[in-house]
């Protein structure tokens, strides 16, 4: 059966990608912050609001009109669409957050320049303000785990045979199922441990475990976003 992908919407290009600057936002964060090098919180604001959106429109379009359904793959508007959704909302929290913070310390006449003051009071202050949410986030977490062991169990994942590179696996689906899915894994195992380095004095390793998935994961989900711009496009061309 050769499937007329033009027939519907197909944005896990832009989904991977937004996805994957977050996530490497994230460790940028941490890794600032551990070295009291974070000021100019306006800008971090930006950097999350931006993937944070575009995740939000899009995971939440997929969430409920599920549109890949219409070509057959209705468990990808679950696989794909439910995750980012979730995630875009949290990147706009922390854009929120911070933004407010930014304006805080304005306020409050604490210069926006000086790093050691402003990554001190993030040190203080961070750790209560965003452990509520990190719950959700960790609860996403256990969520993407389930989504890897289930793109094993059933193979998902694999790409027809008319797309360009990944199409050259198509006869052995385990191979993409097993990469997606531990991609999937690694992420998710880093959002499980959020709530366990948001503590006043968090343990190094639990962070530079957190810190290590993150930026795996993240660099994978910008190459393989980027790469499927081109994919894609040919899967789309040679289908037509």
């Amino acid at each position: 059966m050769v499937i007329d992908w033009s027939v519907t919407q197909v944005y896990n290009t832009i989904m991977s990608v937004s996805t994957g600057i977050i996530l490497l936002l994230v460790v940028m964060f941490i890794r600032n912050l551990q070295r009291s090098k974070i000021a100019h919180l306006d800008g971090w604001a930006i950097g999350f609001a931006i993937p944070g959106f575009i995740l939000t429109i899009t995971g939440m379009h997929m969430t409920l009109t599920w549109p890949l359904s219409q070509i057959g793959f209705p468990f990808d508007d679950i696989i794909f669409g439910e995750p980012t959704f979730a995630f875009g909302v949290i990147a706009l929290g922390a854009s929120i957050l911070l933004w407010r913070k930014s304006n805080q310390y304005i306020r409050n006449e604490i210069d926006i320049h000086d790093t050691r003051a402003i990554s001190g009071k993030l040190k203080e202050e961070l750790p209560h303000v965003l452990k509520p949410a990190s719950y959700f986030a960790a609860a996403m977490g256990y969520a993407l785990i389930s989504i890897a062991i289930a793109g094993v169990t059933y193979q998902l994942f694999a790409a027809p045979p008319e797309e360009p590179i990944s199409g050259a696996f198509a006869d052995y689906p385990l191979i993409e199922a097993i990469f997606i899915s531990g991609l999937y894994a690694i992420t998710g195992i880093g959002a499980a441990m959020l709530p366990f380095i948001l503590r006043e004095k968090p343990n190094r390793n639990s962070v530079k475990i957190v810190t290590t998935l993150f930026f795996i994961a993240g660099s994978i989900f910008v190459a393989f976003g980027v790469m499927n711009y081109f994919t894609h496009i040919g899967l789309i061309v040679n289908t037509m």
